[in-house]
């Protein structure tokens, strides 16, 4: 179980040197080696010829995807889980649209500017939504007991239809017929679009009030000792169910405030597909940043330095991939994270006496891991090189099973 020292939220026994832990320098250096392997497969030469575009469109995403992989950070860090954010923030991007609609009916519907009173009536709502959310979730999961798992499933599914019969709904009330799909062209939302310093610096100056919290104030505290061991924290007099309500608040208005972004970044609140399937990386990225699923370690470093490889790695899928890149996306993503967590285990593993390939189920690993890299390279770069791949993967992990026996 992940614990705390007496006097730092910091998970105990990870060394700190010029500023970052070891497992922090290794991911600054991961992103490295990402960077400069694009820039030599990419047929383009994107990074070489055009790097401020590139290091735009990288800021942006980056920025998009850690403003709620703070918040994930943080119930991750509570020992909760929440699988809805990017529901939330297809419910939450719809609230404000809808709200400025309703607000502004002629000047939405015009394509015209919707005015501050609008805008701020839509901002307020969307930001509400995710508190109420957030509410919704520590209800669930401290007042019925559902599994975070299980509560945030549920409106994982919930939130997105919620989001789409909310868009309907409020089409149908101001236009002849409903539609799921409402276009913002304010220049509020315009501004953000075009700038994209504007989500970077939200980005940054979210991290630091999360940093703030988590390292110097009691709350933050509160969270580690909740997620290290949540009923040494109720003996030690820890309110347990009000800083869930925090962390799960904290995790929805984090992707709501997001969802705001993302409205401005596409010019519309399309709650069918927006934001689909992002909550995986946002957890992701906490998760490679050095979170513990069990609760009760990480930092916002962590958080922010694996946001930024995560949209590297997916950045270079797409300029190496070119046509086609999303169908390898997640599943290329989702190796990397395997790999990366497993490296950060192997300390642990290796402390503890425990074998990468124990026994018979290492033996029938070995063929399984070499089939499925094998598969990802033939399908990426050819049946040759996809080949050797296989064969190297044998003789690799082969090797690595030879040396845990004789140890």
């Amino acid at each position: 179980m992940p614990h705390t020292d007496a006097t730092s939220p910091r998970p105990a026994g990870t060394g700190r040197g010029f500023f970052l832990r070891s497992a922090e320098w290794a991911l600054v250096l991961a992103i490295v080696v990402a960077v400069v392997l694009t820039a030599l497969v990419d047929a383009n030469h994107s990074y070489w010829f055009q790097p401020y575009a590139s290091l735009r469109d990288i800021a942006r995403n980056t920025a998009l995807l850690g403003i709620f992989a703070l918040g994930a950070t943080v119930v991750i860090i509570a020992g909760g889980i929440d699988l809805s954010s990017g529901s939330m923030i297809a419910l939450s991007g719809t609230v404000c649209a809808a709200t400025m609609l309703l607000v502004s009916p002629g000047e939405m519907i015009g394509f015209k500017p919707a005015g501050p009173v609008a805008v701020t009536l839509g901002c307020l709502a969307a930001l509400a939504s995710g508190f109420l959310v957030g509410t919704l979730h520590a209800w669930l999961i401290t007042a019925i007991r559902l599994p975070p798992f299980i509560a945030t499933l549920a409106t994982l599914v919930g939130l997105r239809s919620l989001a789409r019969a909310l868009a309907e709904s409020a089409t149908a009330a101001v236009t002849p017929s409903k539609n799921n799909l409402i276009n913002v062209a304010d220049p509020f939302f315009k501004a953000i679009r075009d700038n994209v310093w504007i989500p970077v610096a939200v980005f940054a100056i979210l991290a630091v009030l999360t940093w703030i919290l988590l390292t110097r104030t009691v709350l933050g505290r509160h969270l580690y000792a909740l997620g290290g061991n949540e009923e040494a924290a109720r003996l030690a007099g820890i309110k347990t169910e009000n800083v869930k309500w925090f962390a799960y608040c904290f995790g929805a208005m984090t992707a709501a405030l997001a969802g705001l972004f993302y409205v401005a970044n596409e010019s519309a609140a399309s709650p069918t597909n927006q934001a689909r399937g992002h909550e995986l990386n946002a957890i992701a990225a906490a998760v490679v940043g050095g979170c513990s699923l069990a609760g009760g370690a990480g930092s916002v470093t962590g958080t922010v330095l694996g946001t930024i490889f995560m949209r590297v790695v997916i950045d270079a899928i797409s300029k190496i991939i070119k046509t086609g890149a999303d169908v390898y996306e997640g599943m290329i993503v989702g190796v990397v994270v395997v790999i990366a967590v497993t490296f950060a285990q192997l300390g642990q593993m290796a402390r503890g006496g425990r074998h990468l390939l124990p026994g018979a189920l290492g033996l029938c690993i070995i063929p399984t891991l070499a089939l499925l890299a094998g598969g990802v390279v033939a399908m990426t770069a050819g049946s040759g090189v996809g080949i050797a791949a296989g064969i190297a993967a044998v003789v690799l992990l082969g090797g690595l099973k030879v040396w845990e026996v004789r140890r």
